[in-house]
């Protein structure tokens, strides 16, 4: 269970990253600042997932504590 939760991580931490990289672009090209706008909530809602999945799996594995 922990390693799903694991690769759950890492695959919501590479979207959080496409999302950053995509909102960056729209702002550099002066894109729509609605959408602008919407990839910065979108960020925020992933990195809140990603950070209760490493919370989840440190608990899930006894968070690094030798057993």
């Amino acid at each position: 269970m922990s390693s799903v939760v694991y690769v759950l991580a890492i695959i919501v931490m590479g979207l959080v990253a496409i999302v950053l990289i995509r909102g960056l672009f729209n702002m550099m090209k002066g894109g729509d600042a609605n959408l602008s706008n919407k990839l910065m909530q979108l960020r925020v809602l992933l990195q809140a997932v990603a950070v209760l999945l490493i919370m989840l799996t440190l608990w899930l594995t006894g968070g690094g504590r030798p057993s």
